[in-house]
């Protein structure tokens, strides 16, 4: 069989990520690799924390030191044509600041944070508080922040929103401590027909609604992560934020969609990553 060479008429976007690594294959590094791939974008990871994890829950984790995260950082940066970074799963203030550090100096073009500190299954991802030093070192760095309802009340102080008009209320609290953008993620009410995402943006008056009809499934393990990871791999091709995030929200809703009668392990199962390619 012939092989026919691929022809790029302008260079792939290679994109880091920055997050722990799910064994069971459905979030963190690995959904991000994943969401890269079937984007076409070129993938390099940095791992700060290796998770036992699997659709039910997480077992166990191993935190990588900060100096070999700082480490797996240079290597990729001082080498490789960054384009985009996806920051994750940070285990405590250290990596924090590891991280910060890196980035501050390398400043790559485009960031998304996504504050993950808490698991599907509803099991904690931080070791530490890691709220202050992601408010002052990262968010300043973050060109989009991508936090769940959960993530949004910590990041902000508060308790968990109730209403559509306390999330809005709650992003702007975090817009006001320093992000450039929030994109506000209003899945977790399961009393409404349709999914309702809010992009707030500096020197935009009016937040930016997102609107997907609700997939009736259990099967959502690393939706956030890539949702944050498309983000990552269509920004360097859209140079606009809100078409960046639109066309990841139309490609996380397809994941879904084409994964929810999976049987892939007993609990919260994985997204189908790859539902855009044919196969024979």
């Amino acid at each position: 069989m012939e092989i026919k060479e691929l022809q790029y008429n302008k260079p792939f976007p290679c994109v880091l990520t920055i997050a722990g690594s799910d064994c069971s294959g459905g979030a963190g590094i690995q959904a991000d690799i994943k969401t890269f791939d079937a984007l076409g974008a070129y993938g390099a990871s940095v791992i700060t924390t290796i998770v036992a994890e699997n659709t039910q829950g997480v077992q166990g984790l191993h935190v990588i030191p900060p100096e070999m995260v700082r480490e797996q950082c240079e290597s990729v940066l001082t080498d490789i044509r960054i384009d985009a970074v996806k920051i994750g799963m940070l285990p405590n203030i250290a990596t924090v600041g590891a991280v910060a550090d890196v980035l501050g100096r390398h400043k790559p073009p485009f960031v998304v944070l996504d504050p993950v500190l808490v698991a599907t299954s509803g099991d904690s991802l931080a070791l530490e508080n890691t709220v202050d030093a992601m408010l002052s070192e990262l968010v300043p760095l973050a060109d989009i922040i991508t936090p769940n309802l959960s993530e949004l009340a910590e990041l902000t102080g508060n308790p968990l929103a109730q209403t559509e008009e306390e999330m809005l209320e709650q992003g702007k609290q975090l817009m006001n401590k320093g992000a450039k953008a929030v994109l506000l993620k209003g899945g977790h009410w399961e009393n409404s027909n349709d999914a309702r995402d809010w992009l707030i943006q500096q020197g935009v008056e009016q937040p930016q609604c997102f609107i997907s009809p609700r997939v009736p499934t259990q099967n959502t393990h690393g939706t956030g992560c890539t949702l944050a990871s498309a983000i990552a791999a269509y920004y360097p091709h859209k140079r606009d934020l809100r078409s960046a995030v639109s066309s990841a929200k139309s490609y996380v809703q397809g994941a879904i969609e084409a994964g929810a009668n999976w049987k892939v392990g007993k609990g919260n199962g994985p997204l189908a990553h790859f539902w855009r390619i044919e196969r024979d």
